[in-house]
């Protein structure tokens, strides 16, 4: 019984975004290793770049985990925002001197592929299953943060 709710819970690291987000990962941890113990700069640039690239998979788990309409959007603009950050930090590695910043063209190419696993991830979140947003960010299309929730 336990196994079949722990394959149950662990279901989203099958979908496509959350392994090529994985990809991302392993591909940017290679990279990095590149880059000198010495270098401070770098060092800090390296930690952003890692919290952004962990964020493509763990904010797809708090979505499928959640699976209400405006959680499943928050967590989305959260991997959105991660992916942008991570298209542009190869200037920064570039700016402070990482020897090895040609390789991040890996990345780029990478995140775009993810680009569109993420287009066709959000079409499928379950639009008549929410809470109204009453910060009205994250309502399904046709509701605001002044409608009533139907449910409560």
């Amino acid at each position: 019984m336990f196994d079949d709710e722990e394959n149950d819970f662990n279901e989203y690291e099958k979908l496509p975004l959350f392994l090529k987000g994985k990809e991302i990962l392993d591909v940017i941890t290679d990279i990095l290793a590149l880059i000198e113990d010495d270098n401070e700069h770098l060092d800090i640039i390296k930690q952003f770049i890692l919290e952004d690239a962990y964020m493509l998979t763990a904010k797809i788990a708090g979505a499928e985990g959640g699976d209400l309409y405006d959680l499943r959007m928050e967590n989305a603009a959260v991997i959105r925002k991660a992916a942008r950050d991570l298209m542009v930090q190869n200037q920064s590695l570039e700016m402070f001197g990482f020897e090895h910043v040609e390789y991040y063209s890996i990345v780029s190419d990478l995140i775009e592929e993810y680009r569109l696993l993420f287009i066709d991830w959000v079409a499928g979140f379950d639009k008549s299953n929410y809470i109204v947003d009453r910060w009205g960010l994250f309502n399904p299309p046709g509701v605001g943060p002044f409608d009533e929730d139907d449910e409560f």
